[in-house]
């Protein structure tokens, strides 16, 4: 099966929020091959990773032959290699992802086989889902059991904040549920050791994303001292190489690439392999998305699943059709071909 075509696509978001992501936000990348079959990908980096798949990428692929597994790692190689000058992390990773894919997906359509079963042998049935938003409220009445909320340190108030939140959260969906905390960077080392001590009542699972990604000694001494609250992160690195020195310096109890990110499929098969290795869980970011979710049902990934379903009245961008959709708080891919998707063409 030969590469015909390759084109990344910037979508017509209508409700992307105001900020970065207005413009930097999800890319399509479709891949065209001399057999009719075509395979969608989604990758991150917005309208700089489209370029890069376009007037770079695309010129090494085609002509290109996928007929298994083995040559889309070697495309995988070839691609970050040849983007090595720019790339190694960020923007040029995640048009790779993008591209990886989209690999994935056209083989699965090829060989009439869903993702997941090319990766490996399945291993998870459905998968523990846990609700990331604002509305615990709706995310209880969908049967959800475990929750993420989003924290943002502005001032000492912060505290008072993250201790109603964490208590409503826990009057809602019980004592049982699996509560974590997504502070998006916001948090110093201090702050994480305070809110600790603050909310060590509530039983929080993890602490996402403290700190500045790259303070790698700065988590690793978190871990000890916060323990047992684990310190989670890995959607902001990139590659099993960047995740090579999150393994050297012990800064994460959970690992949680983002496979829209980090390299795709092929880069999160890596991840995992190196994360079970070491007897660290893997929850990939985004896990409910069919991305991360195919790859989570057939490797040693964690059983747990991230999903967004938003609030109850909220408005979003649909840009997949044929997505799986959690009920009563797991969620499973479909046996269709590939990732089992089709694209939105209205927003294209």
């Amino acid at each position: 099966m030969k590469i015909t075509d390759v084109k990344a696509i910037y979508p017509n978001y209508k409700n992307v929020v105001p900020s970065w992501r207005t413009h930097f936000w999800q890319i399509v990348v479709r891949v065209e091959t001399d057999q009719g079959i075509v395979g969608l990908g989604y990758g991150g980096g917005g309208v700089a990773s489209v370029e890069v798949v376009n007037k770079h990428f695309r010129e090494l692929l085609l002509g290109k032959e996928i007929n298994d597994t083995e040559d889309i790692k070697k495309t995988w190689d070839m691609l970050y290699s040849a983007s090595l000058p720019y790339g190694r992390k960020g923007i040029a990773v995640m048009a790779l992802s993008g591209v990886d894919l989209a690999l994935w997906d056209l083989l699965g359509k090829a060989e009439n086989s869903p993702v997941y079963a090319l990766i490996g042998t399945r291993n998870k049935d459905s998968v523990r889902s846990y609700a990331t938003g604002t509305d615990v409220e709706w995310y209880s009445e969908l049967g959800f059991t475990a929750h993420k909320f989003p924290h943002r340190w502005t001032s000492e108030k912060d505290v008072d904040t993250a201790v109603s939140t964490a208590s409503h959260a826990r009057d809602i969906l019980g004592q049982e549920a699996l509560l974590m905390i997504d502070t998006y960077m916001s948090w110093s080392f201090e702050t994480t050791l305070e809110m600790s001590e603050s909310l060590k009542n509530f039983n929080i699972y993890w602490f996402e994303d403290v700190v500045n990604p790259d303070a790698l000694d700065a988590q690793s001494q978190l871990r000890e001292l916060v323990a047992p609250i684990l310190i989670a992160g890995g959607e902001h690195e990139f590659t099993e190489y960047g995740y090579q020195e999150i393994a050297r310096t012990s800064a994460l109890g959970l690992w949680q690439p983002d496979i829209t990110w980090c390299g795709g499929i092929t880069s999160g098969i890596r991840i995992v392999e190196m994360g079970h290795s070491l007897g660290i869980p893997v929850a990939p970011h985004r896990g409910g998305e069919v991305w991360g979710l195919h790859l989570i049902v057939s490797s040693d990934c964690d059983n747990l699943a991230e999903v967004l379903p938003g609030t109850k009245d909220g408005n979003r961008d649909e840009i997949w059709v044929g997505e799986p959709v959690a009920a009563d708080g797991y969620i499973a891919p479909t046996e269709d071909p590939g990732f089992g998707v089709k694209v939105n063409e209205k927003l294209l």
